[in-house]
Parts: structure tokens; C-alpha cells; sequence
């Protein structure tokens, strides 16, 4: 476990004095190891601490015994996530995570981390997903009095996006971010919706009565027990949507090449549209395999968290603590994706819980 011990031995112990009995190299791998194999919470790190000690003394050297489930709480409540994160970085690149493709942004709301006690809201968290990898690449947390838009820029701005088509709600569809991810070498595709109503009303108006056919490509789907069929049409006539007649006195979207829409029809429901807006001059093909992408974050992100980490339960709440936990899930589950591939997580996660045998093939991919 050479290269994540390098990274976690650099990261800055927030302890002093005699709080530093456990080396924070070792507490941190036990908490990755112990939620690689299962573990929710603090308590959990230490009983499987407890319970696989000879395992963890393979490559830790436990000098000072075991941490308790104390010194686990104190150290995430005391950690630096912004140090955290970088590690998280620095880790996923060592990994060899491709830096191409679909970079799908999102947020997504621990619902049992509000304190109501103390007046703190629940921890809401922007994480930015490789689609195509299926790894989180980076996580940052809706500082208070904040929104998710600021969120999702300051995390944009710490990545290298060159080659990638980042893809967001409509809530990112803002002059600003596209900017910021122009200049970090991406191109966006961005949803417009309602908060943009004039522009809304303007592009869906041209859709509706385009002055020329528009390339097209249709997909059909037959999951869940329905079918659903999916045409995707794609326009790279932008320079009229800057007129008046659109939305007056808004900025321009920097970049803007390509205008796109989708339309689902799903057995006898009536027909939804929905509208795009992207600095890539995409094709129908390559749109309808965008839009499929950028819902990755919420099938191999968002619902694993929740199923198989159990994130909406957990009921860490001081401090630093929900955010370095939410950090170290995506962390474990990142480990778990690029391990046995051909498994599910969840077979994974208990497997790796009841052997040693498979626990140690699992982490051998943090070497």
C-alpha cells in the first residue's frame, strides 16, 4: 500500500500534543479499509479494527495499539476537507482515472447531517463524476450561506478539464461556469429550463418550428417493463438566440455552438421535452449519448451511496465531520470500482467484510 500511504503520510494532522498517540496515516487507512469492507460509521471503524487487526497489521504498524472510536470521531471532526480533498485527487490520479469524456456535476444533500440543536442545515455536497470511468473525481461541500452553483464552480476551477464535456442541470447554466470551463480546456452541456424563461421560451419556440430539418437520431428502450422512445435533434444555428427576441439584457452563454432537444414518448404517456444548450459542436449521436451519461451520476453515484454505503442514514453532524466522511465514501467506492470489475459493490463490499483472502485483493488496487 506504498503510493496511498505516501499520499495520506503528506496530508497535515490536525491533532496536537498527546491527541497524537495514533499515527493519522494509520487512522485513516482503517477508516478507508473498514468502509471498503462495510463500515457506516466511527464505531464501526474501530469494532473492525478490533475484529481484522492481524489484517490491517500486514501493511500498518499499529505502534500504539488500535484508535478508539473516539480518536476516529475527533480526527474527521478536526481534518481539514480541503486537505482531504486534494488527497482524494492525488489518490483517483494514482489510480489512473481517464481524464476524458463525460465529467457529469451534481449535488446531492446528506439528509440525517442536520443539527438542529446547534441551527446547522443538512451538509449539501457537489460532486463532480467521470461518467465513462464511473469514479468521483472531486467533491465540494455548499459552504453556508452559499449555493450550489458557487460549489460547483470552486470545485470546477481545481480540475484539469481539457477534453471533457462537462454536463449539469439547469441551475449551472450560467454565463460564468461555462466561462470557467472554457478556460480549463472543457466544453459544457448545460440543461435550460424554466430559470432562463425567455431563452427557454425562444429556443423551444425554433424546435417547435425549425427553419430546416435538423439532423436527428432516435434511440428506443425497452427497461422496467416499457418503451421508450427518445429522438434527439441538434441545431449549430446560435447567433440569432442573442437578439432581443430572446432574453434581453442577459449574458451571452461564451462558446455557445451547439442548440439540442430530446423528446421521450414512453407507451401511451404523453410526450416530454427537454432543451440543451453546449460550447461542443455535437452531433445527434454524440448528444444522445451525453445526455445518457450524465445521469450515471445519479444510477452509479447517488443511488449506490444510498443503498449500499447508506448515506442518507448517517448521523455524523460536527464539525468537519460529514463532509470528510461523505469524502471518504466516494473514496472506498472509487477503490471498490476499479477492483474485480465483474462484480456488483454491494457483493464486493460483503465479501471483502467476511475474507481476508478477498479484503486483500480489494486493496491491493491502493497500492
Amino acid at each position: 500500500m506504498g503510493s496511498l500511504i505516501t499520499i495520506f503520510r503528506e496530508m497535515p494532522d490536525p491533532r496536537t500534543g498527546n491527541a497524537q498517540r495514533h499515527d493519522l496515516l494509520d487512522i485513516l487507512t482503517i477508516a478507508l479499509v473498514a468502509s471498503v469492507c462495510g463500515a457506516e460509521s466511527c464505531v464501526d471503524f474501530a469494532e473492525f479494527a478490533e475484529d481484522r487487526e492481524p489484517l490491517l497489521r500486514e501493511f500498518l504498524a499499529l505502534e500504539n495499539g488500535l484508535p478508539s472510536h473516539d480518536t476516529f470521531s475527533r480526527v474527521f471532526r478536526l481534518l481539514d476537507p480541503e486537505a482531504f480533498g486534494r488527497a482524494f485527487e492525488a489518490f483517483l490520479a494514482d489510480l489512473g482515472a481517464d481524464g476524458t469524456g463525460v465529467l457529469a456535476i451534481d449535488g446531492k444533500t446528506l439528509r440525517r447531517s442536520f443539527d438542529r440543536a446547534a441551527g446547522r442545515s443538512a451538509l449539501h455536497v457537489v460532486t463532480a463524476f467521470g461518467s465513462d470511468a464511473r469514479l468521483s473525481i472531486g467533491q465540494k461541500a455548499v459552504a453556508p450561506g452559499e449555493n450550489e452553483i458557487n460549489a460547483a464552480r470552486a470545485l470546477l476551477a481545481t480540475l484539469t478539464l481539457e477534453g471533457m464535456l462537462v454536463t449539469g442541470d439547469a441551475i449551472h447554466a450560467q454565463a460564468e461556469t461555462a466561462q470557467l470551463i472554457l478556460d480549463r480546456g472543457g466544453n459544457y452541456l448545460f440543461a435550460l429550463k424554466a430559470n432562463r424563461p425567455a431563452m427557454l421560451e425562444a429556443v423551444a419556440a425554433f424546435f417547435a418550428d425549425p427553419p430546416a430539418p435538423l439532423q436527428a437520431f432516435a434511440t428506443t428502450d425497452a427497461d422496467h417493463g416499457r418503451i421508450e422512445t427518445r429522438h434527439h435533434r441538434v441545431s449549430h444555428c446560435v447567433d440569432w438566440l442573442f437578439g432581443d427576441r430572446a432574453e434581453p439584457g442577459a449574458p451571452r452563454m461564451p462558446g455557445l455552438a451547439t442548440l439540442a432537444c430530446v423528446t421521450a414518448r414512453r407507451d401511451d404517456a404523453p410526450p416530454s421535452t427537454r432543451y440543451y444548450l453546449s460550447s461542443a459542436r455535437l452531433t445527434p449521436e454524440h448528444f444522445a449519448k451525453a445526455v445518457r451519461s450524465h445521469w450515471a451520476i445519479e444510477n452509479s453515484l447517488h443511488w449506490v451511496l444510498d443503498v449500499t454505503f447508506d448515506e442518507d442514514a448517517a448521523r455524523n453532524r460536527t464539525d468537519n465531520g460529514p463532509e470528510n466522511l461523505a469524502i471518504l465514501r466516494r473514496l472506498a467506492l472509487n477503490v471498490l470500482r476499479t477492483a474485480r470489475p465483474k462484480l456488483p459493490i454491494s457483493r464486493k463490499r460483503k465479501r471483502a467484510g467476511w475474507s481476508d483472502d478477498f479484503a486483500r485483493s480489494v486493496i491491493g488496487q491502493m497500492r
